[in-house]
């Protein structure tokens, strides 16, 4: 699916999810991250931010994982008879390379089965689904924002899994009056008439999508310092998380917030800023959070440096098929 109409509701214009706009746009800078896991009730507009999202990338495809989808429909299909008559390699696509360069969403991640679900991840995190059947290899790129959404009342993620998303949101139900009037206003006045709704909101939509093409170039010239280094193990330590990961996705965020505010270097505020999304999930439950040392604004949006533009994508590099022979996904400022 391509969302390029007056369905989707604008991410500009969205109310009372800052936390989970930011962990989004980290992970549209950089979908290596790991995805973002999305938990809360029913009615807090997740999946309408997820579509959003989508809008702002590339091609705008916003592809679904339903509950109860196999492992072929995930990673797709390999045709072996074609394989072994013509010697050439017939590959129906599956959800995964349909989502190329757009967003994943699976709602209720935590109702798939495990398999499923790591395969998911592995995928999102390494950018490269490879399928394998009777000896037959095939590779291909697959670089989306996986959005995973769960009720926790409705059951758990293993910590593994749990893990291996990158970054985590928690969204609660809103009781402040002026901020549910808002939010009122704003789904109403797109009901009425989406298509007004969304012109007023196109500039500000156009220079977040430039920001974010910016920020992934810019993402491999960025480095840290002993200090952002030393701050980010203070961090993972104190948490007492397992093993280095939330090491690795604190700096891979730290960077991509850093690179969507066009800074020339990662400084420990960008640290202490994505600390709370990459610790929310792997911290040992009794610890409690550190508060951050520095009091920097949390709103990758409040840079001044969003114009309206269009932009572009560079196209996947071709990716090499083999043969096996023995049987890695704010309110925005106004602009």
């Amino acid at each position: 699916m391509t969302l390029n109409d007056s369905s989707v509701f604008p991410f500009a214009a969205l109310v009372g999810q800052q936390p989970l706009q930011e962990a989004l746009l980290l992970a549209a800078v950089d979908p290596a991250l790991g995805g973002v896991l999305v938990t809360g009730p029913r009615g807090t507009a997740k999946s309408t931010a997820a579509r959003a999202l989508a809008e702002l990338l590339p091609e705008g495809r916003f592809v679904t994982l339903p509950l109860g989808a196999s492992e072929e429909q995930l990673i797709g299909t390999l045709d072996i008879e074609s394989a072994l008559r013509d010697g050439g390699v017939k590959f129906s696509p599956g959800l995964l390379a349909k989502a190329h360069r757009g967003v994943l969403y699976v709602d209720e991640v935590n109702l798939l089965p495990n398999p499923l679900v790591d395969q998911l991840l592995d995928v999102a995190a390494s950018g490269v689904n490879t399928i394998e059947r009777d000896g037959i290899s095939h590779r291909h790129e697959a670089r989306f924002v996986l959005i995973g959404t769960m009720n926790p009342e409705e059951g758990e993620l293993r910590p593994q899994l749990l893990d291996r998303f990158g970054l985590a949101v928690e969204l609660g139900n809103c009781f402040e009056a002026p901020v549910r009037q808002h939010i009122v206003k704003a789904r109403l006045a797109f009901d009425t008439d989406s298509q007004a709704f969304r012109d007023r909101h196109a500039r500000e939509q156009a220079a977040l999508a430039q920001r974010i093409h910016e920020a992934r170039a810019q993402l491999a010239s960025l480095d840290f310092d002993d200090a952002v280094h030393a701050r980010v193990s203070e961090l993972c330590i104190a948490a007492q998380v397992d093993g280095l990961r939330a090491d690795l996705v604190m700096l891979r965020a730290a960077r991509a917030l850093a690179a969507f505010e066009g800074a020339r270097a990662i400084d420990v505020e960008h640290v202490e800023r994505v600390a709370q999304a990459v610790l929310k999930h792997r911290r040992r439950e009794g610890e409690k959070p550190q508060q951050p040392q520095s009091q920097g604004h949390a709103n990758p949006q409040a840079n001044p440096r969003a114009n309206d533009a269009d932009w572009g994508y560079l196209p996947p590099e071709p990716v090499e098929t083999a043969t096996v022979k023995n049987v890695r996904p704010l309110q925005p400022k106004k602009a």
